[in-house]
């Protein structure tokens, strides 16, 4: 992987009571080589390869939602949109083919905007299944200890063990108990 992979973008979003987001900050990978027949093949492999197995290709709901139980990559095959991240009040990020985004169990995120042919490939670490929950203050904090409990993955969907997010997210791991 080039540089630019192994040095993502970073994003740090506090909960702002209805949308938990993490400690642990947004990755973006901006225009990554990617080989093969397909694009969306190519982010396949590359999170299969890297113990983040592919779990669908589609595209990002026009709601805000969160996963409380499980990180998530996404992968865009094609096309654009412009996404807002961290919840109602977040911040807004603009993605096209090639880039990818991984998010940390609780971060909100919502496609505002987006061309008719985007696509993203979803994958989640080993062992994760993710869940859909949406910005509640009622269910927040039930929400915060199921986050708590979802462990640092093991690799990089994008760059493997040597990767950003481990280093990253292990410097930022809350403290157990």
């Amino acid at each position: 992987m080039p540089s630019s992979a192994t040095q993502p973008e970073q994003l740090h979003l506090a909960s702002d009571g209805r949308t938990p987001n993490s400690p642990h900050p947004v990755l973006i990978y901006r225009q990554l080589p990617l080989a093969g027949p397909s694009p969306a093949e190519a982010f396949e492999r590359l999170f299969d390869s890297h113990l983040w197995p592919s779990a669908w290709r589609g595209t990002v709901y026009d709601y805000h939602h969160y996963h409380s139980t499980a990180h998530e990559a996404l992968g865009v095959a094609s096309g654009w949109a412009r996404v807002m991240l961290g919840g109602d009040n977040g911040q807004e990020v603009e993605l096209k083919a090639g880039d990818a985004l991984v998010l940390p169990a609780g971060t909100g995120h919502c496609a505002l905007e987006a061309s008719a042919d985007f696509q993203v490939v979803a994958g989640y670490p080993v062992g994760q299944q993710y869940d859909m929950q949406r910005p509640d203050a009622a269910t927040h904090d039930q929400a915060r200890e199921r986050i708590a409990q979802v462990g640092v993955p093991i690799s990089d969907p994008l760059a493997g063990t040597q990767g950003a997010l481990v280093a990253l997210w292990r410097a930022e791991a809350p403290p157990a108990g």
